[in-house]
């Protein structure tokens, strides 16, 4: 067991007020983790990823970058849940989410921590621009608006997972980001979008469990 605090208040540069939900490990932790959500808010999966960090010894912080623009929202895997949470994203846009991510970053490192990111969906193409606009070593899982971010270059280590029968990120897509970032780890795993999610259709509990293997060995590997 360990706790969660989901009332923490970020304070981003541009002074916007911000929550997010904390998920502490038992013990002290091993290191910081920020996990960027999809477009559904930081919803019950999201809240379960961070917690799924804590079990494994990190201090994990997931900042609701809705608090932006509609505070509280959390949004179900349905057509509504899916227009609406593209219509929020995009009114919060990648600069302000980013800002987010390093008002968490920053908190984390004032409990001495070094942060790394994670990111699902949306939140994946976040985590890349994090690891090129940051210098924070991330870890994107489907980042389905990456395409538009290939002229940028990692300043920190980066992770990326995909999968292979994707309708949204198609094998030249992979292609393509595989090309534009060399020094990247890319994982293809035999699943669509959202195979991480329990509550999408396409949630693959073994390629779940083989990218949660990845990610927590890139992490240990990358952060001190």
């Amino acid at each position: 067991m360990h706790a969660t605090d989901p009332d923490i208040t970020l304070h981003p540069v541009d002074h916007h007020p911000t929550t997010a939900w904390v998920a502490r490990p038992d013990g002290a932790p091993r290191m910081g983790v920020v996990v960027v959500q999809e477009i559904f808010g930081v919803n019950p999966h999201i809240r379960a990823v961070a917690s799924r960090f804590a079990d494994a010894g990190c201090l994990a912080v997931a900042p609701r970058v809705f608090d932006r623009v509609a505070p509280g929202t959390e949004l179900g895997y349905d057509e509504p849940g899916i227009a609406r949470g593209r219509a929020l994203v995009g009114e919060v846009g990648f600069d302000a989410a980013l800002r987010d991510v390093h008002a968490a970053a920053a908190w984390l490192s004032a409990q001495g921590l070094r942060a790394g990111v994670v990111g699902f969906c949306w939140g994946g193409s976040v985590a890349l621009l994090a690891a090129t606009r940051l210098g924070l070593p991330a870890v994107s899982y489907y980042g389905g608006r990456s395409m538009a971010f290939l002229h940028e270059r990692p300043q920190a280590p980066l992770l990326l997972h995909y999968g292979a029968r994707d309708p949204l990120i198609p094998p030249d897509h992979v292609a393509a980001q595989r090309a534009a970032f060399p020094g990247a780890e890319v994982h293809v795993h035999a699943a669509g979008h959202g195979f991480d999610c329990a509550e999408r259709a396409d949630f693959d509990a073994a390629a779940s469990a083989a990218a949660w293997d990845l990610t927590l060995a890139f992490l240990r590997r990358h952060l001190p």
